[in-house]
Formats: structure tokens, sequence, C-alpha cells
């Protein structure tokens, strides 16, 4: 009897025990709660859904040797579902001052005007002549932020940049040599330096930082555009990309920046004027040309989106693939706040995509 009951009592107090434990998981972490006026976590998938239309208007160009109307194909799509996202978005990396876009420009407002304010960092298609001539590493692009979180650049449509992983993210610096920052990643990844692999855009302008790479005993591994798939490959492990350097868009430079945050590594960027029109916009809204900026001068928030669906094939997705009457993206998505990536495989009736499709 005595037996039973202390039996009967240590099982009840299990029970209450069991059931505080589970109270205390139900509870989120404060770290990954969101406000009323913040970007929900829900916004990730929505925000898969924009870069898909656009990578699915833009697949039947690819190849046939008109960037432009891939482009505007990407845009239209991209700019409709848009719409349908329950944010208040201001576009403030747009396609419209730097290409002559005719949507989705700079101050443009977007979704459905019932959610968060946000700002919205779009390239419906970044690298249009790599779609155009076939080439891998095209994608459609997507990032979000809180509110007056992403740098503006002020019309300065380039920057120097450094892009690498986790691993050397706190010692490498802009400022020092590129044979320097080439052994400082190399150590911190524990590999010798003739096998780091340096992704530089294919420009003439390079030709001494390609010189520069290889007499530090590293190898060069050149992409034609793109460069924001070129800097995410540098950040994630087996890409065989172990940084990204040289002078590259800065839009790219900020939208890889709200990656980088879930992602990790760094991106450090210098503005670089073309001309001295240029360089005299950005002295007289305030910048500094010296000065690297840092992944989180590029965006400040801890609360950003970004999503990326390939349109062609690359280094870390498959481009679009159509089987009878079917439809497959391949993207990646990714949130800040909690550091979560998503890779997601669409499955789609091409029937339904009739409107956006060539």
């Amino acid at each position: 009897m005595l037996e039973g009951v202390a039996h009967g009592t240590h099982t009840h107090s299990t029970t209450r025990n069991t059931v505080t434990e589970a109270t205390n998981f139900a509870h989120l972490s404060p770290r990954l709660s969101v406000g009323d006026a913040e970007p929900d976590r829900n916004l990730a998938l929505e925000l898969v859904r924009v870069t898909e239309a656009a990578a699915i208007a833009a697949s039947p160009w690819v190849g046939f040797g008109d960037k432009n109307s891939a482009d505007g194909a990407a845009v239209d799509a991209m700019r409709s579902l848009l719409a349908t996202v329950s944010v208040s978005g201001t576009v403030v990396i747009g396609e419209g001052e730097k290409d002559e876009a005719p949507m989705l420009y700079n101050g443009e407002e977007v979704g459905d005007g019932t959610g968060p304010e946000v700002d919205v960092a779009v390239d419906p298609i970044d690298g249009t002549r790599l779609t155009a001539l076939g080439i891998n590493n095209s994608v459609a692009v997507l990032a979000m932020a809180e509110r007056g979180s992403m740098f503006d650049p002020s019309a300065v449509f380039y920057m120097e940049k450094l892009v690498t992983g986790p691993e050397a993210a706190e010692l490498v610096d802009l400022r020092l040599p590129v044979k320097q920052n080439l052994y400082l990643i190399a150590k911190a990844k524990n590999k010798p330096i003739n096998q780091i692999t340096v992704c530089v855009l294919d420009r003439e302008r390079h030709t001494r930082l390609v010189q520069e790479i290889r007499d530090a005993g590293a190898r060069t591994k050149f992409i034609m555009d793109g460069d924001v798939a070129g800097a995410i490959s540098a950040t994630r492990e087996g890409s065989g990309v172990d940084a990204l350097m040289g002078i590259g868009g800065t839009p790219e430079g900020i939208v890889t920046a709200c990656a980088i945050r879930s992602l990790g590594g760094v991106i450090q960027g210098r503005l670089w004027p073309t001309d001295d029109e240029e360089k005299q916009k950005a002295i007289d809204a305030g910048h500094d040309l010296d000065r690297v900026l840092s992944t989180h001068d590029l965006v400040t928030s801890d609360n950003c989106y970004f999503a990326m669906s390939a349109i062609t094939d690359g280094d870390l997705l498959t481009g679009v693939r159509y089987k009878n009457d079917k439809i497959f993206t391949h993207s990646i998505v990714m949130r800040s706040k909690s550091g979560t990536i998503r890779t997601v495989e669409g499955e789609h009736q091409s029937r339904k995509w009739e409107p956006y499709t060539r």
C-alpha cells in the first residue's frame, strides 16, 4: 500500500515537472520575437515566392541574347508578386536609377501597405547578360530590412569589396595589402595559400588585383557578372570559393550584406566613384570616400531577410527546369534574426504561370 502511494506520488510529481518544462520551452526566445511594427518571421517564405516568380518569368529568355526582354519579364513578375506581400515597403536599392528600368525604381512603394515599414532591395536579375547568353550564376534576388536600416549610397554605383566567410571575418581588412588578407584567410581556414580561391569579376580594371592574387600564390575564379552569387559563395563552406575581391555594384553589396547577416562572414566595402560628378555627389551627401564600410554599416538591422532563386545553374543553386507540364525552381531564403537559412525546391504547374512566361 505504502509502496503504491509512493509510486503514485512520484508519477504525479514527474508529470508536473514535465508540464512545467514544456511550458518553459513553449516561450519563444526574446531574441527571436518580433513586435507588431517589425517584419515577421513568415515574411521569409513570402519573399521566396517573389524571387521564384522572377526566375520563372526570366527563364524562357535564357540563351536568346535579349537581356532587356529577360529583365523586363523578371521585373514585371517580381513587381506583381511584391504587391501581395504584407509590408509597407519602399525600394531603396532598385533598378530604375542605375539601369533606367521603368519599374522597381528607387523610392517606389511596394507591398500591400498593411504590414511593417521596410526598406526593400531588389535585383530581378543579377546577371542579365548571363541570362541572355545562357551562362551560369544568373539569379533573382530580393532583400528586406526594417525601415531606415539600409545604407544610402547616394548614387555612387560601384564599390571596392572584400567578402569572406566566418573563419576569417574578424581578421581581414580592406585597407591591408591583398597578399596579407589572403594569408590571413588561408591561416584562418587552415589551408595552404595555393588552395585559396578568389572570385573576381572579369573586368579590365581588375588586371592589377588578379596579378596580386596570383603573386600571393592563390587562385582566381572569374565571373562575368552577378557578384551577389559570387559573394555568397565566398561565405559558404563547400562552394570552392574562399573570398571575393574587386570592384562591383554598390546595390549588390548592400543586398549581399543582408545575406551575410544570416550567413556569418563579412563584407567590407569602400565607395568607388567612376567620375568627378559621382565623386562630388558622394562628398555633398557627406560620404567619406576613404571609409571602409562593414556589414553592419551596409545594413544596420538584425531583422532582415534575403531570398535568391536561380535562373541558370550556379555554384549554390540549380537553375529553372522544365519537365512536361511542371516548372522546377531552386532557391535559398534567410532570416538574420534567427540565423536560419533554408533551401527551397519548388514544383509549379506551368499553366498556372502562363501570365508570367514568354
